[in-house]
């Protein structure tokens, strides 16, 4: 199985925001969060967890949307996708089971080869958020592998002059110098017992070890 050195992990996520600053994005992209081992301080990291903070892409171009249909057998291009974009790079256009434009599939396409061990989440709210809602809905449902691991580190930010790096959070990454509870203290944080976060906690792990190549999940809150 393929994994990543500390030192490759940190490279990748170099990459990552590095792309979203110099290259067009298929949605905008507003946040990039890295969560899991890749903040625990392990070395090697059999899985790296990115979460994107995205826009809804609004007035684009709709009136192409027939002819990215007719070039690439996909709808959407235009209205929930960007057109110009899908101009430069087509081959990594993404649809749903609908055959509709996924901007989180696009993005996963745009970021990452489709062999890399990466789970990829993107939302349209910011992460602390999202770990709320998903504990919310993962309780209701009893389904805890809709869980997201709470511990975690903001990389990048878009501001109005420019997107902005944390030089901090990426020296911390590099030297695992991160301080985070396990995985089951975090969830007790939460407003879990005991019991109930251990639960949440293996269910989640083995939700994990169980993907392979590059899965992503798209939510909007």
């Amino acid at each position: 199985m393929m994994s990543y050195s500390r030192s490759e992990a940190v490279s990748r996520l170099r990459d990552v925001v590095e792309t979203i600053e110099t290259t067009p994005m298929p949605v905008p992209v507003r946040e990039v969060w890295a969560f899991g081992d890749v903040v625990l301080g392990k070395d090697p990291i059999d899985r790296l967890c990115v979460y994107l903070t995205k826009d809804l892409l609004l007035r684009d171009a709709p009136d192409r949307e027939a002819d990215f249909e007719a070039e690439l057998g996909v709808t959407g291009v235009g209205k929930t996708v960007s057109a110009a974009w899908a101009d430069r790079f087509p081959e990594h256009v993404r649809a749903n089971r609908n055959g509709h434009a996924a901007p989180e599939k696009c993005l996963a396409a745009h970021l990452f080869e489709d062999d890399e061990p990466v789970h990829l989440e993107v939302c349209n709210t910011g992460f602390e958020n999202n770990v709320t809602q998903r504990l919310k809905g993962a309780r209701a449902r009893e389904d805890y592998t809709q869980l997201l691991d709470p511990r975690a580190a903001c990389l990048w930010v878009d501001t109005d002059d420019g997107g902005r790096t944390s030089t901090e959070a990426f020296r911390k990454l590099e030297a695992g110098a991160f301080v985070f509870p396990t995985l089951p203290a975090a969830f007790e944080t939460l407003g879990m017992d005991p019991d109930e976060a251990e639960t949440a906690a293996e269910t989640l792990r083995a939700s994990r070890t169980e993907a392979g190549g590059v899965s992503v999940r798209g939510d909007v809150v």
